[in-house]
């Protein structure tokens, strides 16, 4: 893990197909930006998308099998005062 002045920094390598790579290329050298930078943004900017996508299924998957308990709007609007 690297550190720098906004904190530390975890090192990780993968593998693009080719026509990936060279758009990020493309991307990188016209705006001037290191490759790295987009890849940070589309980690951490789809990585919101990625935690509700999955943990919504796992917990529908809960609630198909009975694990979750679920509550109708009709209930929620009552317990909160919202129907008077």
């Amino acid at each position: 893990m690297m550190t720098s002045k906004r904190g530390p920094f975890m090192t990780v390598s993968i593998r693009l197909d080719p026509q990936t790579e060279q758009r990020l290329d493309n991307l990188a050298t016209q705006t001037g930006r290191a490759k790295s930078y987009y890849l940070r943004e589309l980690i951490e900017k789809g990585l919101d998308d990625l935690e509700d996508f999955y943990l919504a299924d796992a917990t529908m998957e809960r609630v198909r099998k009975g694990q979750e308990s679920v509550v109708d709007s009709a209930e929620v609007r009552r317990s909160l005062g919202l129907d008077n």
